[in-house]
């Protein structure tokens, strides 16, 4: 087989047989838009590359539009022998497919996400040219199973195409459900040629099972069942699969099929207090640590490039600690969840909704499509929950303030949450994963919500956790109620929760206390984080579009502490704000819990530290305490851990309060802290001898710089390309010092249109959030770009009384939880300013042959300049801004 096409291997890890020819490559290709399309097939004069959709870029077409697209294939092929009958397999097609081989109509398949596949042995002629020509339609019909495809279309054919050789009579499917004790049924369907005896035979490695069949002609439903005796069970800690062959043998032709399944058992339990119920796997509570998953790559949309692309995916949510994907409004790439079975990520699978109403012919195509999803993919063990519907999309009835969710549509979605418990009892079904408190009948109590500010994210999830009982009303509509079934958020985020939400800005503060505040209940059993990577115009993810890595800044206060950290089984959780505003000397209680949902450490002594410190831009790191005690680690639940009372120092500080929880023989299991804003009550008081005089940034002269402004009440002072800032500053104060240094806090700064004073207006419907705006990250009024791998460094010069005394490298514009002032600046939390900016500490001593004349005339000039062969601009910070308590500030002594 060619190994130069793309996606050359097998489509289908779960179910292939070992006869197959891959069809994907150059095909003959001609796009007709609809107003032009035809039934007669036209002139092929273009070219695809199959399997990308004609939307994308990896198609060689990118023509994003509705319409007709006509491909054709010529292809030798002889199935070998035994092997008469020839079947044609395209994983996905969007959305109606005509097959025909050599100008034979074989067959037509309507739906977008489900294979389609047809018998093609009358049409093929053995060893000779053979012509296979498809016409695909997509409408973008509004009662089209489409999903969430306005990111990036999947119009035509977007999965593998190929070719799959079977003997006479062969193995239709098999659902094969597996548990935590081993017992193991196999349900499917057997093609039968001729009447006579089969034996069918399982064969994993040290599990082999088989059974004989009496049969006649046709096609006969079978079950096997067998028991593993001490099963290796599946969990994402050990992902343990029994990989083997399905074989149906008469004795004369036999069929074979690789396949594998994994033994584990999704359920629920109580929590500890009865009050609650959590998600259990394999008889223990799991905390799910989840993402959205979009499913999305910017030059193949739904379709990734390579097998190793979905791998990679799949690892990059295992390096964070998460142990749940939720793939978005779509059935995955089976591929894709081969890679999650294997490497150990649970996963929520959705069903991809429409768009209009639901009419009788929608729910029509819905049912077809959603059938043939459960069974495609019921065999992946890493699929651990269905999602029916999403946010009640494709179920309201009307428009604008008109639409309502109506009874009778109510009435559709229970019917088809039973249905699918009954197609498949193994996994949790949730009816409609809400953002309007809607939810009918559900085995999940999940809720969407997008908000920033500390305060304004605790109390909403304290009043759902406080509305969450057996019984209850709330996130319930037409009269249902709570069924007790587990509590936990099916999506969460910060930039999609403020005003004109699509911006690009940090998200590393508030997801450090939202996942905090999460823990601190044990009515939560897991979130959801809107989402892996940034997908085309939300900004919101833990990678960017192209896989490169977020510095979330978590280690500049705990060493050594990242992503992990917030999702481990085993937790401790502060119940107080990120940044409390505290004065010199005072006194602070942190109360602590700890969550558990691991057996790991029960029953265990642990050791929890603590240190409370504070970076000083003189004296550098100060730790003023440490302490550490012993402690018995509960059992799953949320119990309290008492609190650490901190002294805070006696001088304007940043103090982090650090924690540390470590197994008694040193293991770090994880790793959380608070901040405190210290204030002098009158002035600023610094820890360091000598005298200090603070110049306000408002008192600056720019010179040069196509556009200086102020923002964050006076806080931050920013300037774009190249110029300068001169400051007056008084030195009366520094009478007999012999010392003088200049310290300030800059970083650079990249000017965004939406800094130009560009005003943009976002439409009030969703198609805002995902359609192609451009370059929408600059024009967002919230946007500051998250710290990244790619750098936008600037360099000043310092002058003072004209003369240069020392120069600055400021690496980049940076945003991330390290930038704890500025988020204390905020006057909005839904309209962000330079969402989590901080700069460098700069220091530059001030040459002595200087001074006498400075001290005489008491008075002298700061200039920072950014030189005109830099364009990286330049934003200083004041005691109330970015990462240090300082503003820009001369020192004497």
């Amino acid at each position: 087989m060619q190994q130069t096409i793309p996606r050359p291997e097998h489509p289908r890890p779960d179910w292939q047989r070992a006869d197959w020819l891959n069809l994907n490559g150059a095909w003959d290709f001609t796009f007709q838009p609809l107003s032009a399309a035809t039934r007669a097939c036209p002139e092929l004069t273009g070219e695809i590359t199959v399997p990308f959709s004609w939307s994308c870029p990896l198609s060689g077409v990118a023509i994003d539009q509705p319409g007709v697209g006509w491909y054709r294939k010529r292809v030798v092929y002889a199935p070998p022998a035994g092997k008469p009958r020839l079947f044609l397999h395209i994983g996905g097609a969007d959305y109606i497919c005509d097959v025909y081989v050599n100008g034979r109509f074989c067959a037509r398949h309507t739906g977008g996400y489900t294979p389609v596949c047809c018998e093609v042995t009358p049409a093929w002629k053995d060893g000779e040219e053979n012509e296979i020509l498809l016409r695909i339609e997509d409408a973008d019909g509004a009662d089209q199973t489409r999903g969430k495809q306005a990111y990036g279309e999947i119009r035509g054919v977007w999965q593998t195409v190929y070719l799959e050789a079977r003997p006479e009579s062969f193995i239709g499917g098999m659902r094969i459900a597996a548990d935590m004790q081993g017992h193991v049924t196999m349900q499917g369907a057997l093609h039968l040629k001729r009447a006579g005896e089969y034996t069918l035979r399982a064969d994993f490695g040290d599990v082999r099972a088989e059974k004989t069949i009496h049969a006649p002609v046709g096609v006969l439903p079978v079950e096997m069942a067998f028991d593993i005796e001490n099963p290796r069970l599946w969990s994402p800690e050990a992902p343990n699969l029994y990989e083997g062959t399905l074989t149906l043998s008469d004795g004369e032709a036999q069929d074979a099929v690789a396949c594998y399944f994994g033994c584990r058992t999704i359920g629920t339990c109580p929590s500890p207090s009865g009050k609650y119920s959590w998600i259990t796997l394999n008889g223990q509570p799991v905390y799910l640590n989840g993402v959205l998953d979009q499913a999305y790559h910017e030059k193949g949309h739904f379709t990734y490039p390579t097998n190793e692309d979905m791998r990679d995916e799949i690892w990059r949510v295992k390096r964070l600690g998460l142990n749940l994907m939720r793939i978005h409004i779509k059935p995955e790439d089976p591929v894709k969840l081969y890679w999650a079975d294997k490497l150990g990520v649970m996963v929520m699978e959705d069903m991809p909704c429409f768009w209009g109403e639901p009419t009788p012919k929608a729910r029509a195509a819905y049912e077809r499509e959603q059938q043939a999803v459960l069974e495609r993919d019921f065999n992946h063990p890493s699929i651990v929950s269905w999602v029916v519907f999403n946010e009640t999309w494709g179920l309201f009835t009307g428009q604008g303030e008109e639409k309502c969710y109506l009874p009778e549509t109510q009435a559709w979605v229970r019917a088809r949450y039973r249905w699918t418990k009954r197609f498949d009892p193994t996994r949790l079904v949730e009816d409609n994963s809400p953002c309007n408190n809607d939810h009918v009948e559900s085995d999940i109590n999940s809720w969407h919500f997008y908000r920033n500010g500390y305060e304004v994210v605790r109390d909403h999830i304290r009043e759902v956790v406080g509305r969450t009982y057996a019984g209850s009303a709330f996130n319930y509509i037409g009269g249902n109620r709570q069924n007790g079934a587990p509590l936990m958020n099916s999506e969460c985020g910060a930039v999609w929760g403020v005003d004109h939400s699509a911006g690009d800005s940090d998200l590393s503060y508030q997801y450090h206390y939202m996942i905090n505040e999460y823990r601190l209940h044990e009515a939560m059993c897991g979130f959801i984080f809107t989402e892996l990577h940034d997908v085309t115009n939300e900004f919101n993810g833990y990678y960017r579009i192209d896989n490169t890595d977020k510095d979330f800044g978590y280690d500049a206060f705990v060493p050594g502490m990242g992503l992990r950290d917030l999702h481990s089984p085993d937790f401790v959780a502060v119940d107080i704000a990120p940044c409390t505003h505290v004065s010199c000397g005072e006194s602070v209680q942190v109360p602590l819990y700890g969550s558990s949902f691991s057996p790991a450490h029960h029953g265990q002594t642990m050791r929890l530290g603590w240190t409370l410190s504070f970076d000083d831009p003189v004296l550098g790191r100060v730790t003023l305490e440490e302490g550490e005690k012993e402690l018995p680690w509960p059992g799953y639940g949320v119990q309290d851990l008492g609190t650490v009372t901190f002294s805070m120092p006696d001088c304007d500080a940043l103090c982090v309060a650090a924690f540390t929880l470590l197994a008694l023989d040193g293991e770090v299991v994880m790793r959380n802290y608070t901040t405190f804003d210290v204030r002098s009550a009158s002035g600023q008081k610094h820890p360091w001898p000598g005298r200090a005089v603070e110049v306000p940034l408002e008192s600056a002269t720019a010179r040069g710089f196509a556009r200086a402004y102020l923002a964050l009440e006076n806080e931050k002072l920013s300037a774009g390309g190249f110029g300068a800032f001169i400051f007056k500053v008084d030195t009366s104060a520094f009478a007999g010092c012999t010392q003088l240094e200049v310290l300030f806090e800059a970083s650079a700064r990249q000017v965004l249109k939406k800094d130009l004073g560009t005003n943009y207006t976002q439409a009030d419907d969703l198609q805002y959030f995902v359609q192609d705006l451009g370059d929408v990250r600059q024009t967002n009024p919230n946007s500051y770009y998250m710290t990244d791998e790619e750098r936008f460094p600037s360099r000043v010069r310092v002058y003072v009384e004209g003369q240069c005394i020392g120069r600055c490298y400021l690496p980049d514009a940076p945003a991330d939880a390290r930038g704890v002032l500025t988020y204390q600046s905020q006057r909005n939390v839904r309209k962000l300013e330079d969402a989590g900016s901080y700069g460098y500490l700069c220091r530059l001593k001030v040459p002595s042959r200087l001074l006498p004349a400075i001290l005489e005339k008491g008075e002298m000039s700061v200039e920072i300049r950014v030189p005109s062969s830099v364009h990286g601009g330049l934003a200083l910070y004041g005691r109330l801004a970015g990462r240090y308590p300082l503003g820009l500030t001369v020192r004497g002594w």
